[in-house]
């Protein structure tokens, strides 16, 4: 009799634990979309105290990111580096680790395939097919960001160096290293070329764009393809149960037989595998060149394209469209208006702030919070 009322027990808590797992899986999703309206809201407020109308300014930059074909399509370019460097820092997360180094990471990315657009030609001394080409220069661009990814991985595994610290001197060496390069070796010495930037790239490593009259080319959908490959990778392969494992609790993983220092050096190689893809992706699908300011902020934003996403796959790409929605509709916003695009700038930050400080936002609205909060990164040395 007591064994039935101890069975009877379980399958009622058993019960409610079900019950309740749509309702925390509700209360998740709200928290993102909660610290959006409230960024919003407060962005309202300061685009009032500017001197501006927030409706006609909130207008303005639906019509400038949705209003048209050509809107929607400028606002997918300005999303797909988002989604690259996003998954990125979540791939990151999720291994526990704290990658602030996109920035570096992308850069490396991007250098390395304008040359390989640029010069790999020349140097072989023979015309390489397209898709060869194409595939050669994101290649050794995801190889460029799979390394400087990796070497701070490695500091971590092995002498227990902090990833937040040697990403940020990652971050340096690679910006400054790009900057001597674009200056010098690498600078196109056209005499109509005033700038710091590379030749341009030949036309067999151009990404071909979808439609004609429209900047939209393939390396979105790439992105696309890509946040579906993390996804897979992460939930569906050994490796990727490994990578949470070790995020989760090393200790019990080490204990498990999970090799942790090759699991810290892949999943940070990984991560910057997919901003140094974000880079080269801009250099063959958009600009054709690499300049030192066209990645400039795009790493550290996908810090919150991450948070924001819950460094979920699909999170991070919705978050990623709303990220270039308000980038691209913010030149509208302020035709509208009269108010700074940096105002855009400014409603990033509360989003980042209300997503990292959920506690604010659970507060406000009167949102429990969950019974296991996710653990993004460890202690200094650990």
């Amino acid at each position: 009799m007591a064994e039935q009322t101890v069975n009877d027990q379980e399958g009622q808590d058993s019960d409610q634990q079900k019950e309740s797992l749509p309702s925390q899986l509700l209360q998740e999703i709200a928290i993102p979309i909660l610290a959006v309206f409230t960024a919003l809201v407060l962005g309202a407020i300061v685009i009032y105290a500017a001197g501006g109308n927030p409706i006609l300014a909130f207008q303005g930059l639906a019509e400038g990111a949705f209003g048209s074909k050509q809107a929607l399509s400028e606002t997918l370019v300005w999303s797909s580096p988002y989604i690259f460097a996003g998954l990125a820092v979540a791939l990151a997360f999720k291994g526990g680790l704290f990658n602030i180094g996109a920035e570096g990471q992308l850069a490396a990315g991007a250098i390395v395939g304008a040359w390989v657009g640029y010069a790999l030609p020349g140097v072989l001394g023979v015309n390489i097919p397209t898709p060869l080409h194409i595939f050669l220069e994101l290649g050794l661009g995801s190889l460029a960001g799979f390394i400087w990814g990796a070497i701070p991985g490695w500091l971590k595994a092995k002498t227990g160096g902090h990833e937040v610290i040697n990403t940020i001197m990652m971050n340096y060496i690679a910006l400054l290293l790009s900057s001597f390069l674009l200056n010098g070796p690498m600078k196109d010495r056209s005499p109509y070329n005033v700038i710091a930037q590379t030749p341009e790239i030949t036309a067999s490593a151009r990404i071909p764009r979808i439609f004609a009259g429209y900047r939209l080319h393939w390396g979105v959908v790439l992105a696309l393809l890509m946040a579906i490959l993390v996804w897979w990778l992460l939930w569906k392969t050994t490796v990727g149960f490994e990578i949470r494992s070790v995020g989760s609790n090393p200790n019990a993983s080490r204990y498990a037989g999970i090799n942790i220092t090759w699991i810290m050096v892949l999943t940070m190689g990984l991560s910057g595998l997919l901003a140094g893809l974000a880079g080269a992706v801009e250099v063959a699908g958009l600009n054709y060149y690499h300049t030192f300011s066209f990645n400039v902020g795009y790493g550290f934003d996908s810090i919150a394209v991450a948070l924001l996403g819950k460094n979920h796959p699909l999170g991070v790409v919705l978050a990623a469209l709303l990220f270039g929605a308000m980038r691209n509709g913010a030149t509208r916003m302020q035709f509208l208006t009269q108010v700074p695009v940096d105002i855009i700038s400014v409603i990033q930050a509360l989003i980042l702030l209300f997503v990292a400080a959920d506690a604010i936002v659970r507060w406000v609205y009167h949102v429990k919070a969950p019974r296991e909060e996710l653990v993004l990164t460890r202690g200094w040395g650990h």
